[in-house]
């Protein structure tokens, strides 16, 4: 492919945003923030790089005086963890079960998935609907199973894996900017330590 084209494709993906889903998810996570709850995030192969990178930014790109920080984990950061549950109970339950003992009532469990169908993200939104949380889902694709089974979806159509993965990067981003933004608009509240 022309990278001329690629970019154009990418272009027209991006013109197609679903802004109001994104706009839920901001809104969702603003509301944890401000309620004390934790976000989690997982996914595999470039997702779970993507998973990571939101981590962070969510953790330290919003950072604002007079706000409380988030509180996020992004769970395919352990390896240790992954890979001992990985090999003692199997690759389809190293998010749920990291995600178990930890999950509470209001926190926010965002699953990236190319094709909406990675076993092991599906089970850790299960595992989230369980302990009463919100649940999103970043999918591409037609959207697989986690489309339908999340509270907040945010579909990109292609089934272009790497165009997939850079709007999902790319949505990422935009949504920690927009937090910030809010974040810096809003009155200071009292921060408990």
């Amino acid at each position: 492919m022309d990278i001329r084209h690629y970019f154009s494709t990418v272009q027209q993906l991006l013109n197609d945003v679903p802004f109001e889903a994104v706009d839920a998810v901001i809104d969702a996570l603003m509301n944890a923030n401000l309620n004390g709850k934790t976000v989690y995030i997982c996914g595999n192969g470039g997702s779970a790089s993507t998973a990571t990178h939101f981590g962070c930014d969510l953790a330290k790109r919003t950072i604002t005086a007079g706000q409380p920080r988030f509180r996020v984990v992004a769970l395919t950061d352990n390896v240790s963890i992954m890979t001992a549950l990985g090999n003692d109970i199997g690759y389809d339950v190293i998010f749920s079960e990291q995600l178990i003992p930890l999950v509470r009532e209001g926190d926010v469990v965002i699953g990236i998935s190319g094709s909406g169908n990675s076993r092991n993200v599906l089970n850790a939104m299960e595992a989230a609907r369980k302990g009463g949380a919100i649940t999103v889902g970043f999918s591409g694709y037609d959207g697989g199973k986690l489309k339908g089974m999340v509270d907040l979806p945010v579909h990109i159509p292609s089934f272009n894996m790497a165009m997939v993965e850079d709007v999902h990067l790319m949505l990422e981003h935009a949504i920690c900017e927009r937090l910030l933004a809010k974040r810096q608009a809003a009155e200071p509240v009292l921060v408990a330590n």
